[in-house]
């Protein structure tokens, strides 16, 4: 597609995806997809489908909103510029592990992670006027073995409560991560080497 600036769209509420696009040059303006019940049904529906396998989960949630964002930005005849969407989960044994509703949750997922390794999945997708070009990048993360203590004054910071896992790499729960095998900025939310390289097909200079 003929980009008609040098910038993209960023379907994502995320303020981690934000900083990462900026560490990189990557010009971009927000395109918001409602994501609250409270305000409506979400755009896009971020819930598991029975029997549905992580990888498969997380790459469809970032395509449908990377589809739903395109027709958003065609009724409102905004300028067409790529769009970047994203989504991220958390998996251990198979299972995929949300963002905890309370504090209760918190403790049991950060329980279950302690002293094993798990798998962030992040499926990034850009969206563009001809084509459509999405990559799902995976990481191992090992944690050490947590003691309650350690849980319970993680679990009473705001931290867990907003991530898929239950923790944020880039925070406080950087303490806990003994080895990783991946992408960094990929477990944070946006595999940075893997996103230019999809931008570039699409015909924005990374």
């Amino acid at each position: 597609m003929k980009l008609t600036d040098k910038k993209i769209y960023l379907a994502s509420k995320s303020p981690r995806r934000r900083e990462l696009l900026r560490q990189v040059g990557v010009d971009f303006e927000l395109l918001m997809l409602r994501s609250d019940p409270a305000r409506g049904a979400p755009d896009v529906s971020e819930d598991v489908l029975p029997g549905e396998d992580p990888h498969v989960y997380v790459a469809r949630v970032a395509k449908e909103k990377g589809a739903f964002a395109w027709n958003i930005l065609q009724q409102r005849r905004q300028p067409l510029r790529p769009i970047l969407t994203a989504d991220t989960t958390v998996t251990i044994d198979g299972e995929i592990l949300g963002k905890p509703a309370d504090k209760q949750e918190a403790i049991a997922m950060l329980e279950r992670l302690s002293g094993r390794t798990h798998q962030v999945l992040t499926s990034v997708a850009i969206h563009a006027e001809r084509a459509a070009e999405q990559i799902t990048q995976v990481s191992d993360v090992r944690f050490a073995k947590l003691t309650p203590a350690q849980i319970e004054a993680y679990c009473a910071t705001t931290e867990p409560y907003d991530k898929a896992g239950g923790y944020g790499i880039q925070g406080l729960a950087a303490l806990f991560v003994e080895h990783i095998e991946g992408s960094h900025s990929g477990i944070m939310g946006l595999p940075l080497f893997e996103t230019a390289n999809l931008l570039r097909k699409a015909g924005y200079p990374v």
